[in-house]
């Protein structure tokens, strides 16, 4: 009897998750991956589980400062130029060099965790090291993720070798996320789905599949009354409240800060913006400058999100994902030369629900003139209404009704 097989047996009627051992590990590039697991790991952790993450990068300190133990492991990272675009060659050039053993790395270390935690399941949140190190020990695996073949940036000077390496790679990501015993794709349901253009799924994985929905850490209803936090923040009646919430990892994040802060500031008096700069390290000392108060972090983010009238942000899929269940138009920012977070605001911009513009193109009245339009258009509203309407937030519950279905095999 395998590894794995022993422990299928032991929790089979764990209904409660009571002494459960469950394995977190998500992807540690910005925050998106890691906060999307908190609300899972929190309500294991509420039914008795016992719970460790694998992370790395922004990951690790933001997992810590949540309250779980955290097993470091090696970084995997994208590389990024002054503006805070992704730098096509130097990224091809650092992970051709060193992507492969790092992974390799990243694999020895899961299998090492795993045999010392000796979990129930794992949860990878789009990570193949540990559906690898999970397979190989028999460990049931659950996986979270929004990109099933990962989109490649096209580049004109690129010899034909390199580009079908580049399809054989994907290929092989793809069939990775395969040995999975169920994946979960936390967007919305067809025809509403917003990461749609990565999510080609080869026939053999579908029956694998489930749109869950957002996972929200907290829904509208649970969030302070509106009237409040913008009493707190000194937002009076007449101003209309713009939630700039700047994440990703530090080189993406700075640029875009240091480029939307004096616009910002010199934005007319009926509106005030809250701008976080995404730093989870940091506190949440609000500093206030014309018409823009920023912090470090905001530690109410969905208190913020809810009084708001108008989201600016990247476009990260969690994030947007988190604006629409809120009902909030956005302006979003998509990294340049990032394919998953263009694909994300042209799904967004075709859906009705928010507005792309690159970060070349920003500038105070242009960026003016878009916030006026949008917050004068009542079809923005209308779309965003009829979307959350639904059960757009119910990821948490089908994550854990998932986990428990694999546990039971």
């Amino acid at each position: 009897m395998s590894y794995g097989e022993s422990y299928r047996v032991r929790v089979v009627y764990l209904e409660s998750f009571d002494g459960a051992r469950i394995y977190f590990s998500p992807c540690g590039i910005g925050l998106g991956h890691a906060s999307r697991n908190m609300p899972i790991a929190q309500e294991l952790r509420r039914r008795g589980a016992e719970i460790v993450f694998s992370t790395y990068l922004e990951g690790i300190d933001y997992t810590e400062r949540q309250g779980f133990r955290v097993l470091p492991a090696p970084p995997i990272s994208m590389s990024n130029d002054a503006s805070g675009s992704i730098d096509l060659k130097m990224s091809s050039l650092n992970q051709g060099l060193t992507a492969f053993p790092t992974f390799m790395k990243q694999v020895n270390e899961e299998i090492r965790y795993m045999k010392a935690f000796r979990p129930d399941a794992i949860i990878s949140d789009s990570r193949l090291s540990s559906i690898f190190a999970a397979k190989l020990l028999g460990v049931p695996i659950l996986l979270i993720l929004n990109q099933f073949t990962p989109l490649i940036p096209l580049e004109k000077d690129r010899f034909m070798l390199s580009r079908i390496a580049d399809g054989v790679i994907m290929t092989l990501i793809g069939r990775g996320w395969g040995y999975s015993d169920k994946i979960l794709i936390p967007d919305f349901p067809t025809p509403h789905t917003l990461s749609i253009d990565c999510l080609r799924i080869p026939g053999p994985y579908q029956k694998k599949v489930e749109l869950i929905g957002a996972i929200l850490p907290k829904k509208p209803e649970e969030t302070k009354a509106k009237d409040a936090v913008r009493k707190e923040y000194g937002v009076s009646e007449d101003q209309k409240l713009i939630y700039a919430g700047i994440s990703g990892p530090r080189a993406e994040r700075l640029p875009l800060l240091r480029l939307l802060a004096p616009i910002f500031e010199s934005f007319p008096d009926e509106y005030r913006v809250i701008m976080s700069m995404g730093d989870p390290n940091g506190d949440s000392k609000p500093i206030r400058g014309g018409s823009l108060i920023s912090m470090s972090w905001v530690k109410e983010k969905f208190d913020l999100l809810n009084a708001c009238d108008i989201v600016v942000s990247r476009g990260g899929h969690e994030t947007m994902m988190q604006s629409i269940c809120y009902g909030k138009p956005a302006v979003i920012i998509p990294v340049a030369n990032h394919p998953e977070q263009y694909g994300n605001a042209r799904r967004a911009q075709e859906m009705g629900v928010a507005h792309a513009i690159h970060q070349r193109n920003i500038d105070r009245d242009g960026l003016l003139l878009l916030a006026e339009e949008m917050l004068g258009d009542d079809s923005y509203a209308a779309r965003l209404s009829t979307l959350s309407s639904g059960r757009l937030g119910d990821g948490v519950n089908k994550t854990i009704d998932a986990l428990a279905g694999i546990m039971r095999r």
